[in-house]
């Protein structure tokens, strides 16, 4: 999974990432750091995988990972590009979007806007996404109308049907409403995914608050989202979590108990991630590897056996399926279907978290 993480300037965006990734990226801005592109990658936590290699003492256990890209933002929205600029690749490459919002006091770092206003800088993060996306949609209908006039009355359909699939988003974005939260059928769905619309991808709003708090809430900003656009959101004090971040664990538990924080960045932001995203893991176990691998909650068995190769995808035969829980009661795989709990599922199985898989493939 690959987020990328974006922001207005002095929102701590950096210092966020540095919290996430146990990173040093320079957070002063001095020496063109305000430029530059961050890259961290994050194991995701999964107890359920310790137990399992000690089940299997296998060669190797790899957990699920997350790649966090920290997109540099422009020094002032009015003298640029907006957030997108040269790094618009990066962004739709991104399977979903942090965007830090500073709610944090802090009168030596000055807010571009002057003021501190979260709701203020939720809705200008939100709107340059849009207008981001108005650009790519305004030259796509541009190109769509000169090609239907050289035309060859046998490529015409086709195009008519982009054009106005182009048309019906852009009017939607133009009124406020981002991709996400738009009716769009499926065939539609497989004309805009050429264009990666960043409007498209699941958002997580991290407020970046003082050490103490308080910790505002998409709700107590009352903002005036569309119908049916789902925010994640996270509340953390990105300064103190990158300073725990950069101790021993035994140290930051014992520090994190004094303050009364029950769990860390990276664990909260990657809870909100799963959740917004509405991803689970499913896992497979062997003597070689014990592993944990992302999906979409209900994906059907074949799409999910794409993770692992998509020549699975081709090939699938079927699914032997164990639940975590019940692999664990029995010990073992054969002891699970000597008491039936493995169980033979076909292609359109909706896999759920926790699950234990084996594919069966022709490849």
């Amino acid at each position: 999974m690959d987020i990328g993480i974006i922001g207005l300037p002095q929102s701590g965006k950096t210092t966020v990432f540095n919290a996430l990734t146990r990173g040093h990226a320079d957070t002063s801005g001095a020496s063109g750091s305000a430029t530059e592109m961050h890259l961290g990658v994050v194991k995701v936590p999964d107890p359920r995988l310790e137990v399992l290699s000690g089940m299997y003492n296998p060669r190797r256990v790899v957990p699920a990972e997350i790649k966090y890209w920290d997109v540099p933002g422009p020094e002032s929205l009015a003298k640029s590009q907006g957030i997108v600029g040269q790094y618009r690749n990066i962004l739709q490459g991104a399977d979903a979007f942090l965007v830090v919002v500073r709610a944090f006091d802090n009168p030596s770092v000055m807010h571009p806007m002057e003021t501190i206003d979260p709701g203020r800088d939720v809705e200008t993060m939100l709107g340059e996404l849009t207008f981001a996306d108005l650009e790519v949609m305004d030259r796509a209908v541009e190109r769509l109308e000169d090609g239907m006039k050289k035309a060859k009355p046998a490529e015409r359909p086709a195009m008519t049907r982009q054009l106005e699939t182009i048309r019906k988003v852009k009017e939607g974005l133009e009124a406020g409403i981002p991709l996400r939260a738009q009716q769009v059928t499926d065939s539609e769905s497989a004309i805009l995914i050429n264009y990666q619309l960043l409007t498209g991808k699941p958002i997580i709003v991290v407020f970046n608050t003082n050490e103490d708090g308080p910790e505002p809430s998409l709700e107590s900003l009352e903002l005036d989202l569309p119908e049916g656009d789902q925010l994640g959101e996270v509340c953390l004090s990105a300064r103190l979590e990158a300073e725990l971040a950069l101790m021993s664990d035994e140290e930051a538990e014992e520090f994190r108990a004094d303050l009364g924080l029950d769990d860390s960045a990276m664990n909260l932001v990657i809870r909100a991630s799963y959740s917004t995203l509405g991803l689970v893991s499913f896992l497979t176990v062997g003597p070689d590897e014990v592993r944990a691998w992302s999906v979409p909650r209900g994906i059907p068995a074949q799409q999910a056996a794409g993770a692992i190769h998509s020549d699975f995808v081709r090939g699938f035969i079927r699914a032997e399926v164990i639940p975590y829980d019940d692999l664990c009661r029995c010990g073992n795989i054969a002891q699970g279907r000597k008491e039936g709990a493995l169980r033979s599922e076909g292609k359109t199985y909706p896999v759920k978290d926790g699950d234990v898989i084996n594919f069966l493939v022709n490849v």
